[in-house]
């Protein structure tokens, strides 16, 4: 007879690779039930994004049907965000919105990296998953979100004057952009920043999200410090190319991130390799491995690394994003596997929360 005790004990020989953890004792079994040699369950994994999802479960139904006297094995596959333990700069007295669970600053030391375009499509990429996403465009001096995601309509306003978020390919979006004209320009001091940065969060009827990306402006100035003041963060990804000069100033927000007491989730390096359509070369434009050095020197994952590609330009010109208009395309695969990486990191930190043990002080 087959017991809930045997399929338990099955199921511990299949390890979750990003947490290091069996499946069981990480709680991911859910709703098991046993009707003679049949059996299902669920396995409720901690985002959608998983890339292993599929090896897990064809793991847990091998060892499952090998257990004597099972004779189907049914498995449910699911997912639910975990909140992460956010983090501040001491005494910055960040208050967390209950309906997000996970606020992600998109940053870069120095401009023209492509962050914009990388937090365009790693928002796209999350939510083609299943995932509840949104993407607060922060940059304020240089708001490209709205036309990296085609975007026309404006945010509708209640009688409170909170901003109800523009919501396109399934993202929620609010934006700088929405509020000047192209060839406006931003001419503010810090009070004015710090203003801006809580009305996009407290201001903006977000509703429930698992990852609200924000993409800061570059450099370390008043909106990151604002931002990480505001809101517990769950820890930032930094965007550099491969080139020193950029690498040298990326160095320079992974500290000032960390100062702050915010962690830093990893670094992606954009604009990685150029290969030729024609004849498929590949050359190393802007350097080769200088953010894989980065984060092998400061402790730091690497995410991912995004080939320089034109169709990228091409596509996030038109409003599409390469990860919707083609996500077959390497550049493609590059963004969407990085997006699994950051979703990866979010669980990990979040697990680590929950798993973390709990010390009991008597006097």
């Amino acid at each position: 007879m087959v017991t809930e005790l045997h399929v338990l004990n099955a199921l511990r020989m299949v390890q979750d690779p990003d947490l290091r953890r069996d499946i069981v004792s990480l709680g991911f079994v859910k709703n098991l039930s046993i009707d003679g040699g049949r059996i299902a369950f669920q396995i409720e994994l901690t985002t959608p994004a998983c890339p292993v999802r599929d090896v897990m479960r064809e793991e847990a139904r091998k060892v499952v049907a090998a257990i004597p006297g099972v004779t189907s094995v049914e498995i449910g596959m699911t997912s639910q965000v975990r909140r992460s333990v956010g983090s501040v700069g001491p005494s910055m007295g960040g208050v967390a919105i209950p309906t997000i669970k996970n606020v992600i600053p998109i940053a870069s030391g120095k401009g023209g990296v492509g962050k914009s375009t990388v937090s365009a499509n790693l928002a796209l990429a999350l939510a083609k998953t299943g995932a509840r996403v949104g993407l607060m465009d922060a940059d304020v001096y240089g708001p490209t979100i709205p036309t990296l995601l085609g975007i026309t309509a404006l945010p509708e306003v209640d009688e409170q004057n909170r901003m109800t978020p523009v919501e396109q390919y399934g993202v929620k979006v609010i934006s700088m952009g929405f509020f000047m004209k192209p060839e406006d320009a931003v001419i503010w001091r810090g009070p004015m920043l710090h203003k801006t940065v809580q009305q996009f969060l407290g201001g903006v009827l977000w509703g429930e999200l698992d990852y609200l990306l924000v993409d800061l402006p570059p450099g370390t100035g008043d909106v990151q410090l604002s931002l990480c003041q505001s809101i517990p963060i769950t820890g930032a990804v930094i965007v550099s190319t491969p080139q020193d000069v950029a690498l040298n100033v990326a160095q320079k927000a992974i500290a000032m991130f960390k100062k702050l007491n915010a962690p830093v989730l990893g670094i992606i390096e954009n604009m990685s390799a150029y290969v030729c359509p024609h004849c498929g070369k590949q050359d190393q434009i802007f350097g080769i491995g200088g953010a894989k050095a980065t984060a092998e020197r400061m402790n730091i994952p690497l995410l991912g690394e995004i080939p320089l590609a034109t169709e990228v330009r091409t596509t996030s010109d038109a409003g599409t994003p390469i990860v919707l208009a083609d996500p077959a395309a390497p550049a493609a695969k590059a963004f969407i596997k990085a997006a699994e990486a950051l979703a990866a990191q979010v669980s990990i930190r979040a697990m680590q929360g929950e798993l973390a043990p709990q010390v009991k002080m008597t006097f």
